[in-house]
């Protein structure tokens, strides 16, 4: 573990001790596993109490048959110090199982994970409770399936057929 992020982690883990499951470092970089229940308390308080005030990126994988929960959803957060060589990175993840594939949006923490959360929905289908407008961004409103997913089938065309078709009938009104 970094030398910077060890009073972070310590901090963490008396704020929230039932709810840091795992840390893991590799390659000089920290990912802690977290509850997917206080995914935004611990953001909040990363940013209020911490300053980590930047959201450098939000983003889903899905481990189709690979292990369960299938799904863990993927927080890089930066914290800007005065000098160059005080930043510090941490990356946050919590793990969703297919059969409850929501979580709660960090929209109100950074505005920044508006559209970042709205992509992985887009793509995964994960719903972010308390969104203020969580809606497809990259594909039709009306599409079915979420191509990020392992078993999306990139040969099925049907989907994508039945969309451009609607496209055009409500164009040609």
């Amino acid at each position: 573990m970094s030398v910077d992020l060890e009073p972070v982690i310590d901090s963490l883990k008396n704020e929230f001790p039932q709810d840091i499951i795992d840390i893991k470092e590799y390659r000089g970089e920290t990912t802690l596993l977290v509850s997917k229940e206080r995914i935004f308390k611990i953001c909040a308080y990363l940013k209020d109490g911490l300053d980590f005030t930047f959201l450098a990126d939000l983003t889903a994988v899905d481990y189709l048959e690979v292990k369960s929960p299938r799904y863990e959803v993927v927080y890089h957060i930066h914290r800007f110090g005065p000098e160059c060589e005080e930043n510090v990175r941490i990356r946050l993840k919590a793990e969703l199982s297919e059969e409850d594939i929501e979580i709660d949006s960090v929209t109100p923490v950074w505005s920044g994970a508006d559209w970042l959360e709205r992509e992985v929905y887009d793509m995964f289908g994960i719903e972010f409770i308390g969104h203020p407008d969580l809606r497809r961004i990259l594909m039709p409103e009306d599409y079915e399936p979420f191509p990020l997913r392992k078993d999306f089938d990139v040969r099925n065309r049907e989907a994508s057929k039945r969309s451009f078709e609607k496209a055009l009938e409500e164009g040609a009104d």
